[in-house]
C-alpha cells in the first residue's frame, strides 16, 4: 500500500525552528520527486518545496527561500523539511505529496503553529 506519513509539527515561537518528516512506504521512494505543500486556514494549498529523485535538486516557493530546506534520505524512505526563522504566516497544515502513476498521493498532514 502506497503511503506517506508526516510528523514533526507543533507549536513554535516566531523565529524558531522545526523539522518535519515524511516517511514513505509501498513504492520505490528513490525513483520519485517529493514535495511539501501547506494549507493555511482559509487559503488554498500551496507548493512549498520540491526535491528531485536522484540528484537531489531542490526548488522553493519565494515565501520560504532562505528559511526552509528540503532534503531526503533514500535509505530511510524519508523526506524532510527543515524550517527556520519561522513566522506567524507559516502557520498551516503541512503535507508531503508525490505523483504515483499519474495520481497525486498525499499524507495526512501535520499542523505547524507559529505563535508567541
Amino acid at each position: 500500500q502506497v503511503q506517506l506519513v508526516e510528523s514533526g509539527g507543533g507549536l513554535v515561537q516566531p523565529g524558531g525552528s522545526l523539522r518535519l518528516s515524511c516517511v514513505a512506504s509501498g513504492f520505490t521512494f528513490s525513483n520519485y520527486f517529493m514535495n511539501w505543500y501547506r494549507q493555511a486556514p482559509g487559503k488554498e494549498r500551496e507548493l512549498v518545496a520540491t526535491i528531485a529523485s536522484r540528484d537531489g535538486g531542490t526548488n522553493y516557493a519565494d515565501s520560504v527561500k532562505g528559511r526552509f530546506t528540503i532534503s531526503r534520505d533514500n535509505a530511510k524512505n524519508t523526506v524532510y523539511l527543515q524550517m527556520s526563522s519561522l513566522k506567524p504566516e507559516d502557520t498551516a497544515v503541512y503535507y508531503c505529496k508525490f505523483v504515483y502513476k499519474n495520481i497525486g498521493v498525499w499524507g495526512q498532514g501535520t499542523l505547524v503553529t507559529v505563535s508567541s
